[in-house]
């Protein structure tokens, strides 16, 4: 039996700690805009000339200069993975170097978007790009993360016909997010609701929600089909469909709330990054070849 690289092990903890992290950034910048606090710190990357605006801290600029907090951190360690990957690629995976610079290159534009959306005041089509990278960001990692993982555990490759079931499911939820983010960055649904103007964007987003759904829900009777040695597949599967129904009762909640309950539409924001974050992990599950480059375990005489 052989065991992975002590250096692949680490990385793999820490790109599930980036995982956390940036599914964190999307539900904490999805915070920010529910509760109208994008522009709570006027300027950037400070926050009215501070790095701690403590005499001006209220819920609103907290949340801003936090989420500017965690950008700050993901980048750091990103830029580590990178380094590191970098360094050790004799010993690791030969796609993880590309993978970490492909981040890190994301997390860079990630913060360009950010910097713009605050001087050109959260205008629209920059902030949804923000919103894009994000999401981005977590499906690469999520991926990278479960990839290592089984190029730490080798075992065989899911059949054909399984990718040909997750790949659209991935892009459907990820059109869907899209389309939610434009539909949150516009305020098209609360002007919907309140005066009858960009209910197209509510309409798209509601009909996209239904082939999104359905093609999640299917991926679950489908992963028993898969060998045993798969398991993570199938439990992958059960949690993306449990999401996808506590998702879809939250959409049909925040609009019976009229929008008027931050915390729901937040959780409604949280809930798609989680499933961006399991269908991405299950496609690194499915993808990723094991790898070659393992320690053997030391022989006993």
């Amino acid at each position: 039996m052989v065991q992975p690289a002590p250096i692949q092990a680490r990385l793999a903890a820490l790109t599930a700690h980036l995982v956390v992290a940036l599914v964190a950034l999307v539900v904490i910048g999805g915070a920010t805009r529910v509760m109208q606090a994008g522009l709570a710190c006027p300027d950037w990357p400070l926050c009215y000339g501070q790095w701690l605006p403590g005499g001006r801290l209220n819920l609103q600029v907290f949340l801003e200069w936090f989420h500017r907090l965690d950008a700050f951190v993901v980048g750091v360690a990103l830029l580590v993975l990178a380094g590191a990957s970098g360094l050790a690629r004799s010993r690791l995976p030969r796609w993880l170097p590309l993978a970490a610079l492909a981040a890190l290159l994301l997390v860079a534009v990630q913060g360009a978007l950010g910097a713009l959306t605050v001087t050109q005041l959260l205008a629209a089509p920059l902030v949804t790009a923000h919103l894009a990278t994000a999401l981005a960001l977590v499906a690469l990692l999520s991926g990278v993360h479960q990839a290592l993982l089984r190029a730490g555990h080798p075992t065989a490759a899911p059949p054909r016909w399984w990718l040909v079931l997750l790949v659209p499911a991935f892009l459907l939820v990820v059109i869907q997010c899209l389309l939610g983010g434009t539909l949150a960055t516009t305020w098209a649904a609360e002007r919907c609701l309140a005066a009858g103007e960009g209910c197209q964007w509510l309409w798209r987003h509601r009909l996209a929600a239904q082939p999104a759904a359905a093609a999640v829900l299917l991926l679950l009777p489908a992963s028993w089909a898969l060998p045993a040695a798969q398991r993570w597949l199938r439990w992958a599967s059960l949690s993306a469909a449990l999401l996808v129904a506590l998702q879809v009762a939250l959409g049909v909640t925040t609009l019976r709330l009229g929008l008027a309950v931050p915390a729901v539409t937040i959780a409604h924001q949280a809930i798609a990054a989680l499933l961006v974050a399991v269908l991405a992990g299950s496609l690194g599950r499915s993808f990723a070849a094991p790898s070659p480059r393992l320690y053997p375990e030391p022989s006993h005489g």
